[in-house]
């Protein structure tokens, strides 16, 4: 049995971002029906899951391909109407794909505070060059928009580093953009060349040596803001889904759980709570991982 079902709503994607393979791949978004989707939870759910993760290569679009085309705010409602299930979680979303009408469902408890939303670059020239059809402004605002509604929610997000074309003074201007976010983490991928993309076309590769650098960098930023999310939130009470468990010793078990807004939780208790949802006092920073140490409040599962 798995703690959280990654169930795909969709495949494929319809951008054409110059460095991504997928469409060449994959071709366009090809959504699965609800009821397709309804029997894949009900499986999991079935097999103990307490966590729903929608998963998809543009889980945005999901439906849109429909002969009575639907949105993701349908798919949503629908299985937000299906019982058995602690939480549901979006697991990306494209800055172009998130529709502010969506933020009303995060009403429902079970819709978990957290959102990874690629940006890619911060910086308006070189995510023309990448194919993107966003601004940083857009961005900035869409983010401002979520968190206006939900203060507390995670916001994670994915860059490219070393894209061709990226200049020393583009990055810098990726740099503090990303740093002006703060960002509760994210991930870095320095560029390579693919070939079949329209980036690999691109004159003006940098050097693979300065992408690397690049990256350290970026990743060192999203390790601060991360570290100043999580810090956020320690001596207050959280609920917990205890991923694995481990016996330690005759009388304790070693937890590994994530809350809700994704910040890992290390804790001991005095028995098993694998695949169960304890709230948990969070008292400190981990000394070595990007996690919170915790205490468990109450060894009964809470509802």
């Amino acid at each position: 049995g798995r703690t959280r079902a990654f169930i795909k709503v969709q495949e494929g994607c319809d951008h054409h971002c110059t460095y991504c393979l997928t469409r060449i791949a994959r071709g366009k978004s090809h959504s699965r029906t609800l009821n397709d989707i309804s029997r894949d939870i009900q499986a999991a759910l079935a097999g103990g899951a307490k966590e729903v993760v929608l998963t998809g290569v543009q889980l945005g679009g999901w439906g849109q391909d429909f002969a009575e085309s639907k949105r993701l705010g349908e798919l949503l409602d629908h299985i937000l109407s299906i019982d058995g299930y602690k939480r549901l979680r979006l697991s990306s979303i494209e800055p172009w794909d998130f529709s502010q009408d969506l933020l009303k469902f995060w009403s429902d408890e079970r819709l978990c505070r957290h959102l990874h939303i690629p940006l890619q670059s911060g910086n308006d020239r070189i995510l023309k060059a990448m194919g993107r059809p966003m601004t940083i402004i857009e961005y900035r605002e869409l983010i401002e928009t979520i968190r206006n509604k939900l203060p507390e929610i995670a916001i994670t997000t994915d860059l490219i580093a070393g894209f061709p074309g990226e200049s020393q003074e583009d990055f810098e201007a990726t740099l503090a953009f990303v740093s002006s976010i703060g960002f509760a983490g994210g991930h870095v991928f320095t560029y390579s060349p693919r070939p079949g993309t329209a980036a690999f076309k691109m004159k003006e590769r940098v050097p693979v040596s300065t992408g690397k650098e690049r990256n350290a960098i970026l990743r060192k930023v999203f390790n601060e803001s991360g570290h100043d999310y999580r810090e956020s939130f320690i001596d207050r009470d959280i609920k917990v889904l205890w991923e694995s468990s481990q016996k330690n010793g005759d009388e304790n078990w070693n937890l590994s759980g994530l809350t809700d807004n994704y910040i890992r939780v290390y804790a001991t208790s005095s028995s098993d709570l694998w695949n169960q949802i304890s709230q948990v006092h969070l008292k400190a920073d981990h000394p070595r991982r990007n996690a919170l140490l915790g205490n468990v409040k109450d060894d009964t599962e809470t509802t």
